[in-house]
């Protein structure tokens, strides 16, 4: 008993050096910050430079991960870790949030959040999120979403997807949209139902297809 009890000392502190090993790159990212913090709170001073120095910073930790700065308000200012809706990226956002540092003029988000929809641009497209509406079908462990977009053609898929998933990510956040979400179709608006969502009664709608009990990050 005491031979093993021993044995188990030993390894106590190799185990908390490998744990402290697989996390050095995310407190790393996060000395950065804290040495850059005034520049960063006021990124909008030198909004490409900081741009790219987060986007290296992050890419340190993952090539995938991402980021927004939200606007001041009351003297604070929300930073949010993306995966991009890359979910084998998950795990890092989830580690990096874990050793986030607590600081008064900032508000940590992992992944980004439900936001009220916004019009989106992209490829030389906008969408106007008020006329989008999102049909939506219970599958089990997830829903399956058809987006019903104005001016959509098969023809044009791989700049409409995009704009898809940019507007779902606002309306359920990007958590949901990679974890609840099964199949998303896209169709143009001339083919919804009466029972199509609007982006605004979506998120209702989509945790109302869940069962009570499950948890939903927002």
């Amino acid at each position: 008993m005491k031979g093993a009890l021993m044995f188990l000392a030993c390894l106590a502190p190799i185990a908390c050096q490998t744990q402290s090993a697989k996390s050095a790159p995310e407190r790393a990212f996060w000395t950065w910050f804290q040495s850059n913090e005034s520049r960063l709170f006021d990124f909008e001073n030198d909004r490409e430079r900081i741009f790219d120095e987060v986007g290296a910073e992050l890419h340190k930790i993952d090539r995938a991960l991402t980021f927004e700065f939200g606007p001041k308000q009351d003297g604070r200012r929300e930073f949010v870790i993306s995966a991009d809706g890359i979910r084998s990226a998950f795990p890092k956002v989830e580690s990096l949030f874990a050793v986030a540092p607590s600081l008064p003029r900032w508000r940590f988000i992992k992944f980004r959040p439900r936001r009220a929809p916004m019009d989106v641009t992209y490829g030389g497209v906008t969408v106007e999120a008020k006329f989008v509406v999102v049909g939506l079908e219970p599958a089990g462990p997830k829903a399956n979403l058809t987006i019903f977009i104005p001016g959509y053609s098969p023809t044009a898929y791989q700049t409409y997807m995009p704009i898809a998933f940019l507007l779902l990510d606002q309306a359920l956040g990007e958590y949901d949209v990679e974890t609840r979400v099964g199949d998303i179709a896209i169709k143009p608006s001339t083919e919804a139902g009466q029972a199509a969502y609007s982006l605004e009664a979506l998120p209702k709608a989509f945790d109302s297809s869940f069962p009570k009990n499950r948890t939903t990050l927002q």
